[in-house]
């Protein structure tokens, strides 16, 4: 019987972000662990060993493929109303108790283990495209599991879909290096991270460091990535006042245009202890991030709860100029340009360039693409 390990090796290449030690070890680059691995060994994320002298990648499957709203990564100010082929492969360089990627990645720690297997589904980049056509996407994402770990795969996708007209992006931990978003970089024009909390001490919890993520998305900006940020708040982990603030006080320092996403808990996989997230705190939270400063803030995934934090107004005029509910487009008024209809203010993001082409009330539900 083969296990999840065994079918994932077979599904690998010599990776690119990595460089040879003097002793048949490498380091490997794909991710803030710069995991240094001897022969024989994995790095942290487990899908990427070292095999006499070489690091060998994930390549040439995926372990989930859906098209959905490019909203549900969610994107608030990029592409509207289009639909994202999102795909993941497995294996990640974190371990967060609420997350599907710890389930799978315990069952690639443990050889005896084919938990994961029936996930997988061998593809190719040109299977990759045609698929984004049949679903009527417009952007491929690389998502579900920690996308930089797999980077290799995701630019041989990207490389194709660009060439096909198709806009690319990331949804991210933020664990990044300069190494791997220089990779990155010429293929993908928007990148989300999930800023999952303000302290050291849970960041480590989770598998990661805190200094990491925040270098990360300074990075990412830096570079001229579309970037926007999430944190999904839990209660007791990081919903204090003071957490959030330090959280919205980081990113407006980074840029007061970056979108910040505060979204809902809900219990789920080994983080049952934490209470679901009410609306009331995500109403607080993004009003930590208006206070903050910050001009586009988004409650999440409590549609209909969180009053007007579910829409993008104009900061010079507040002209509603993106009206939602949940990942669906209730109304866009954004000029071709990207500005305000109103006012004539530039609004930052990747817009479509024929504002008669977002979708309204479509795309609210998964389309199954195989």
């Amino acid at each position: 019987m083969s296990t999840a390990a065994n079918v994932l090796d077979e599904l690998t290449v010599e990776g690119t972000l990595y460089e040879r030690q003097p002793d048949n070890s490498v380091r490997c680059f794909a991710c803030g662990h710069r995991c240094l691995i001897r022969e024989g060994r994995r790095g942290i994320c487990q899908v990427r060993f070292n095999d006499g002298g070489k690091l060998r990648v994930p390549y040439g499957y995926v372990a989930a493929l859906q098209s959905d709203p490019i909203e549900k990564k969610p994107f608030f100010h990029v592409m509207p109303g289009s639909n994202a082929l999102t795909f993941g492969m497995l294996g990640c360089d974190f371990h967060c108790g609420y997350c599907q990627n710890w389930l799978t990645s315990q069952a690639l720690r443990d050889p005896a283990s084919d938990e994961a297997v029936n996930f997988i589904r061998k593809v190719s980049p040109p299977d990759m495209i045609k698929m984004a056509h049949r679903s009527n996407a417009s952007v491929l994402v690389s998502s579900y599991n920690e996308p930089l770990i797999t980077s290799e795969w995701a630019v041989s996708i990207f490389k194709e879909a660009k060439t096909a007209g198709l806009m690319c992006a990331y949804v991210s931990n933020g664990n990044n290096t300069p190494e791997v978003m220089e990779y990155i970089r010429p293929y993908i024009s928007a990148y989300k991270v999930d800023l999952k909390c303000m302290q050291e001490k849970n960041y480590h919890k989770l598998g990661g460091v805190l200094k990491n993520t925040l270098d990360g998305i300074k990075r990412a900006h830096e570079l001229g990535l579309w970037v926007e940020i999430v944190t999904l708040t839990i209660p007791g982990f990081n919903d204090s006042t003071e957490e959030l603030w330090d959280a919205a006080h980081f990113i407006a320092g980074v840029s007061k245009d970056i979108p910040w996403h505060v979204t809902a808990f809900h219990k789920d996989y080994k983080m049952t202890q934490a209470d679901n997230t009410p609306a009331q705190t995500l109403l607080r939270a993004a009003e930590i991030g208006r206070e903050a400063g910050l001009r586009y803030v988004y409650a999440g995934n409590l549609p209909g709860r969180v009053g007007e934090y579910e829409n993008t107004f104009c900061p010079n005029c507040n002209e509603v100029l993106i009206k939602r509910s949940g990942y669906v487009i209730l109304e866009y008024r954004l000029a071709a340009s990207g500005s305000c209809p109103h006012c004539g203010i530039k609004i930052p993001g990747v817009w479509p360039q024929d504002p008669s082409s977002v979708h309204l009330n479509g795309y609210g539900m998964p389309i199954p693409v195989y």
